[in-house]
């Protein structure tokens, strides 16, 4: 899957989807594109480099998700308790959608009831 199609996949989840780039005024994070869900992050990567796509996951799935496939491996800046990061180049497409849905539906599921 490219960065665009995994943008538009990203977009298509819900009409609750928006998407910014929050870290513009700092040097080795301006390119990154993050995926909001009620004003909370579900998925970010770096434009410049489409290598890992970090993502929310449940945390008694990621030690399995990891073994499993090679794809999947740290996130990015964030707890590994939480949060995955998937080689969005090497992963299977359908791989990468249903990890990126699952990480909106977390994120939508946590944070509906606040808004």
């Amino acid at each position: 899957m490219n960065i665009e199609e995994y943008r538009d996949y990203c977009l298509s989840l819900g009409s609750d989807v928006e998407e910014k780039m929050p870290f513009t005024a700092f040097r080795y994070a301006g390119g990154v594109l993050v995926f909001y869900v009620h004003g909370h992050m579900f998925s970010f990567f770096d434009c410049d480099n489409f290598g890992v796509v970090t993502l929310k996951c449940q945390p008694d799935r990621i030690d399995e998700l990891r073994a499993q496939h090679d794809c999947i491996g740290n996130p990015f800046n964030l707890s590994r308790k939480h949060w995955i990061g998937i080689d969005a180049v090497a992963a299977p497409g359908d791989l990468l959608r249903d990890l990126t849905r699952n990480s909106y539906e977390i994120v939508k599921a946590k944070y509906k009831k606040r808004t």
